[in-house]
């Protein structure tokens, strides 16, 4: 059995996810030897602000105040945000540490992969992706990419030039963009571009002082080449066709991209315990993102900033009785996901608490069987929202 299906079968209160997931990342920071925060962001919950956004940065400044050691490790999850914020993030790192590590368990895509063109060093595994970074901009109240925008236009101008007519298809399209957008789409894309140009070249590629394959030195010029080239690739949408396309460590090292694969049990730098405790900590985080409200986590491993969605908890609280400081039970209402049938679970905190007329006692296996269909639902998530909400943990 697999370490999430693990965690999960020991059904745990949220103050023990808690624990365990504070254990592991001190275990990550006692063998990288360095301080460590999490900055991660739920991708899964819809109507919330999950992007990186501007508001992120006093959360993130004020666990970065807990690190005092030389250099630090990121834990990185997020779908992307803005690359303006990324930017006053990463040089407030850069500031304060001689060396920076990002760690990405699972995804950092478009502005997170911007963040990921910050570090020294790059740490995935085999289910890691980084995504393109070509600006996303709206326009009409459409939202598309800047360079696949840009790519269309010059292909009109070629046709032009080709043919020396314009075809009157274009015509509509053409009468909806000003100049100054077009300026603006080609500002954003290489916004994206010089950020990960520069940083590449004054921090990724600090270290680089060899060419592995000849061992000859590496020069200024080749840093700054290899930079640009990697910028340009990450940047072209027309290599991707979809800014969600998901780049994994094998099309990074095509890029000659130097990634350190702490899941590769034939390298000489891989570390088993490392590859564990990452491992662990990436299942217990989806499990507090999965089994909670919470859509954002800021955490170092003694400290910790999480993010709850407003409407959920409203929701949840709804359900909550609420005239006992400590209520001995709860009941909240299911609906059948296949035939949307109605149900009222009961949930106990104490022994011995008779079940409420209408309602159906929470099952000893989490296992709920729908009396109108037979469908079978786990609950162990609503569970767990309920004990983090009240902060109580239940008896089943």
């Amino acid at each position: 059995m697999g370490i999430f299906s693990d965690y999960i079968n020991e059904r745990m209160s949220f103050e023990e996810i808690r624990n365990k997931r504070k254990q592991q990342l001190k275990r990550i920071s006692d063998i990288r030897g360095r301080g460590i925060l999490t900055y991660a962001c739920d991708m899964n919950k819809g109507n919330v602000p999950s992007l990186i956004l501007p508001s992120d940065l006093l959360p993130f400044k004020d666990q970065l105040a807990y690190i005092k050691t030389e250099d630090i490790d990121i834990v990185l999850e997020t779908p992307g945000g803005i690359a303006e914020t990324v930017e006053d993030i990463v040089e407030l790192v850069r500031d304060k540490y001689q060396r920076v590590g990002i760690i990405i368990p699972g995804t950092a895509k478009s502005a997170g992969t911007i963040f990921a063109m910050g570090a020294d060093e790059i740490l995935m595994g085999d289910s890691s992706s980084l995504g393109p970074i070509d600006a996303q901009v709206v326009s009409n109240g459409k939202r598309f990419s800047a360079d696949a925008f840009l790519d269309g236009l010059n292909k009109i101008k070629e046709e032009v030039e080709k043919t020396g007519k314009l075809n009157p298809a274009y015509i509509p399209f053409l009468q909806n963009i000003s100049p100054g957008e077009i300026q603006h789409f080609e500002n954003a894309q290489n916004f994206s571009k010089t950020l990960v140009k520069n940083w590449l070249k004054t921090y990724k590629f600090k270290y680089w002082k060899t060419h592995s394959s000849t061992g000859k030195k590496v020069s200024e010029e080749e840093k700054e080449k290899r930079a640009s080239e990697i910028a340009v690739k990450l940047c072209k949408h027309s290599d991707w066709l979809t800014h969600g396309r998901s780049i994994r460590i094998k099309d990074l090292k095509k890029m000659r991209l130097e990634i350190h694969d702490y899941s590769d049990i034939r390298s000489e730098k891989y570390n088993k315990d490392l590859h564990n405790s990452i491992e662990r900590y990436y299942a217990l985080l989806r499990i507090t993102f999965d089994m909670s409200s919470i859509f954002k986590i800021f955490e170092t491993p003694d400290h910790q900033e999480l993010t709850y969605s407003i409407s959920q908890q409203k929701s949840l609280q709804k359900s909550i009785p609420m005239k006992q400081e400590k209520p001995s039970s709860a009941v909240f209402s299911f609906t059948c996901t296949k035939c949307s049938a109605q149900h009222k679970i009961q949930l106990n905190f104490v022994s011995n608490v008779s079940i409420a007329e209408g309602t159906i006692k929470y099952p000893a296996n989490e296992n709920f069987t729908c009396s109108n269909c037979g469908n079978i639902t786990n609950l162990s998530p609503i569970r767990l929202k309920i004990e983090e909400q009240i902060g109580l943990k239940a008896i089943f």
